[in-house]
C-alpha cells in the first residue's frame, strides 16, 4: 500500500485551492451576471429558467426561478428557437397593474456542458416606445379630436384604388362647419376646440369600421364610406348626418348651432385618385358654401367649369393687385333737409384686360378668402389720397371720407396698427371714417379693445356698415362707440309700403339718437323712400342712387360741377327722373 508522501500532498493542495479558485471565479461570475442592469436568464430545452439574474426577476416579477403566467409566451418561445438554433430580437410586454413595460430581448441558442441552452438578455424600452408611439400619433393622428390625419385617410383611398377591384365603389366626402371663424371669435378659441370634438362625436356615430373620418386641417373633415353600393345609399346616410349636426352644440353654458356643407364625390364616377376624388369633393363642398350652407351636394361636369372660372378670377385678381389696376369711384352722403354732400365713401372697381369696370361682388369676397383685402385695402387710401385735390374740387374739402374695411382686417391688429399710421401720415385722419360690419364689434376680437383707442386716438370716425343684418344684440350694442349706423338697403326699399320695416326703422333711430350716433339710410333710389324719410322720421342723412351714382374722378371733366353746383343740382332733381335699378349683387358697395 502506497503511503502518501510530500509530493502527494502538494498535489492535492494544489488541486484543492484550484479548484476553490474555480468556484470562487463562478461565484464572482454569477454575482456580476446577478448584477448585471440588463436582464439575464438561461433556460433549458424544457423552457426551464436555470439562470435568472437580479434585473430580469424585476422585469418579470420573479420571486424565484418559478415560471409566471406571464411567461408562458416566452417558454414557446424558447422551445421554437431551440428546435431552430436561430438567435432572435424581439419585444416583450409585460403588464405590471394598470402600466405596462416593454422590453428588447436578445435570444441566442448556446451548447454548454453538452446541454442546448438559450442565454438571453433584455433591456428595458418602456419610455423609449412610448416616445415613439408620441411620434407616430402626432404624425399619424390629430391631437385635439384624435381622429387619423390627412396622410392615413390618403393611404387608406390610395390602397383601395391599387387592389384593382372592378367591382369596388366608395365615397369620399368634404364637410367644412360653417362660419367657425365667427364662433371661434365670438366664444373664444376654447369653446371653438371643444365644438370641434364634439362635432367629431357626433359625425363618428354610426360609422363601420372600414369607414374612416378624418380631420385634415382647422375646421375640415375627410370621410371615407367603404363599401357603397348606390348613390342614394350615400345621399341617405349624408342626409341623416346632416340632421344629427343640427340640434345645439351645448359647451360650457353656451348654447351654438353649428352647421356644416358637405361635399361628395363617387369612385369611379367622379375621380380614380386620391387628389382627384377630393378635389372634387372639395369643389362640391364649395358650390353648397355659396349655395346657403349647412348641406350637401355630389359632385357633377358643371361645378368643375364653375371652380375654373373661379380660378381664372382669382389669378386675375392677383394680377390686378400686381399692376395695380383697381380704381376708386365715390358715393355722396347727402343731407336730406338741405340736400348738401356731407361726405362720400370710397368704392372699389377693378378694371378688367378690356377696360371694362368690375363690380365689387365679383371679386372682394374672393380678395378676402385669399387673403389680398389687405393690400387691396391701401391702394383704395393710396388713391384717395392721390386724388385728394380733385375729390376737394368735386365734393368740397370739409366732406368725410369713408373707407371700407372687412371684419376680418378690423380684428386684426398686423393690419389695422399700420393701416392706421397710414392714416395718420395723410396728414387728414381727422377726415376718414372707417366702415365695418356690426360683427367687428360683437365678436370677441381686438378691434373693440385694442383698434378703436388707436382710431380715436388720431381722430378717425367709426361708422357700423349694413347695420341690422349681422350679429348685433342690444347689450353688444351697448358697448360700441361708434359715429354712426347706416341702416341696410334691405330695410329701406319700399319704406313707405312697409308697416313693419317702418316700426324697426323708428325702434333703431330711437337707439342710435339714446346712443348719440348718426343714421345713414343707405341705398335709396325712389322719391317715394326719400319722401317717407324726409316726412316720418328724424333722419338727417341718406345714400343712394337716387342722389348720385358712384363718381370716377378719372372720368371727371373740367367743366363738372364743383362742390356748390353739385349740391344744386341734386337739390333740383324731379320725381320724374328715371333710376337704375339698385340691387345689392349690381355692387354700388363693397
Amino acid at each position: 500500500m502506497h503511503s502518501p508522501t510530500k509530493h502527494d500532498f502538494q498535489v492535492a493542495t494544489a488541486a484543492a485551492a484550484n479548484e476553490s479558485e474555480l468556484h470562487s471565479e463562478l461565484r464572482i461570475l454569477r454575482d456580476v451576471v446577478r448584477l448585471l442592469p440588463a436582464g439575464v436568464t438561461v433556460q433549458d430545452e424544457q423552457g426551464n429558467f436555470l439562470v435568472v439574474n437580479d434585473a430580469a426577476a424585476a422585469h418579470f416579477q420573479l420571486a424565484s426561478l418559478a415560471v409566471a403566467p406571464q411567461l408562458d409566451e416566452r417558454r414557446v418561445t424558447c422551445l421554437e428557437l431551440l428546435r431552430s438554433g436561430r438567435s432572435a430580437v424581439l419585444e416583450e410586454a409585460v403588464a405590471s397593474g394598470a402600466s405596462k413595460q416593454v422590453f428588447l430581448t436578445a435570444h441566442r441558442p448556446v451548447r454548454i456542458a453538452d446541454r442546448n441552452l438559450l442565454l438571453s438578455t433584455s433591456a428595458d424600452i418602456t419610455e423609449q416606445k412610448a416616445f415613439e408611439d408620441q411620434l407616430f400619433r402626432s404624425a399619424y393622428y390629430d391631437e385635439l379630436t384624435g381622429l387619423p390625419t390627412r396622410r392615413v385617410i390618403e393611404h387608406r383611398v390610395n390602397s383601395l384604388l391599387h387592389r384593382d377591384d372592378a367591382g369596388s365603389h366608395f365615397a369620399l366626402a368634404f364637410l367644412d362647419i360653417d362660419n367657425f371663424k365667427h364662433i371661434n371669435d365670438y366664444y373664444g378659441h376654447a369653446i371653438g376646440d371643444a365644438l370641434l370634438v364634439e362635432m367629431t362625436r357626433r359625425l363618428g356615430l354610426s360609422l363601420r369600421e372600414t369607414d374612416i373620418l378624418s380631420r385634415i386641417s382647422g375646421d375640415e373633415f375627410l370621410l371615407l364610406l367603404d363599401p357603397i353600393k348606390t348613390a342614394q345609399e350615400v345621399a341617405d346616410y349624408i342626409e341623416f348626418m346632416l340632421q344629427r349636426l343640427k340640434a345645439p352644440f351645448f359647451i360650457d353654458q353656451s348654447e351654438i348651432f353649428a352647421s356644416t356643407s358637405i361635399g361628395v364625390s363617387l369612385y369611379p364616377e367622379h375621380g380614380r385618385s386620391y387628389d382627384e376624388l377630393r378635389q372634387n369633393a372639395d369643389i362640391a363642398m364649395y358650390r353648397v358654401k355659396h349655395g346657403g350652407k349647412g348641406a350637401a351636394a355630389f359632385f357633377d361636369a358643371s361645378m368643375e367649369v364653375e371652380a375654373m372660372a373661379r380660378m381664372k378670377i382669382e389669378q386675375s385678381l392677383r394680377l390686378a393687385i400686381l399692376e395695380k389696376r383697381f380704381c376708386c369711384a365715390f358715393q355722396a352722403k347727402v343731407d336730406l333737409r338741405t340736400q348738401e354732400v356731407r361726405g362720400i365713401e370710397a368704392l372699389v372697381r377693378l378694371r378688367d384686360n378690356e377696360g371694362v369696370i368690375q363690380a365689387p361682388g365679383t371679386f372682394v369676397d374672393l380678395a378676402v378668402e385669399l387673403g389680398l383685402i389687405d393690400e387691396l385695402t391701401h391702394l383704395v387710401l393710396a388713391e384717395i389720397v392721390k386724388s385728394i385735390d380733385l375729390i376737394n374740387d368735386t365734393f368740397g374739402p370739409d366732406t368725410s371720407i369713408s373707407i371700407n374695411v372687412a371684419a376680418k382686417q378690423a380684428a386684426n391688429p398686423e393690419f389695422m396698427r399700420p393701416f392706421a399710421r397710414a392714416l395718420e401720415e395723410t396728414g387728414f385722419p381727422k377726415r376718414f371714417m372707417i366702415e365695418v360690419t356690426e360683427d367687428a364689434f360683437v365678436t370677441k376680437s381686438h378691434f373693440q379693445k385694442e383698434i378703436l383707442p388707436i382710431l380715436r386716438q388720431i381722430g378717425v370716425g367709426i361708422s357700423i356698415d349694413d347695420f341690422g343684418i349681422g350679429y348685433s344684440s342690444l347689450s353688444a350694442l351697448a358697448d360700441i362707440t361708434a359715429d354712426e349706423i347706416k341702416i341696410d338697403r334691405s330695410f329701406i326699399t319700399d319704406i313707405h309700403k312697409r308697416p313693419r320695416s317702418q316700426g324697426i326703422l323708428r325702434a333703431i333711430e330711437s337707439l342710435s339718437e339714446a346712443l348719440g350716433m348718426t343714421v345713414i339710410a343707405e341705398g335709396i333710389e325712389s322719391y317715394e323712400e326719400l319722401a317717407y324719410l324726409q316726412a316720418a322720421t328724424k333722419i338727417r342723412y341718406a345714400q343712394g342712387y337716387y342722389f348720385s351714382k358712384p363718381i370716377f374722378l378719372d372720368d371727371l371733366k373740367p367743366s363738372m360741377p364743383l362742390a356748390s353746383e353739385s349740391r344744386a343740382s341734386l337739390a333740383s332733381r324731379t320725381v320724374q327722373e328715371a333710376r337704375p335699378t339698385y340691387t345689392r349683387t349690381s355692387g354700388y358697395r363693397r
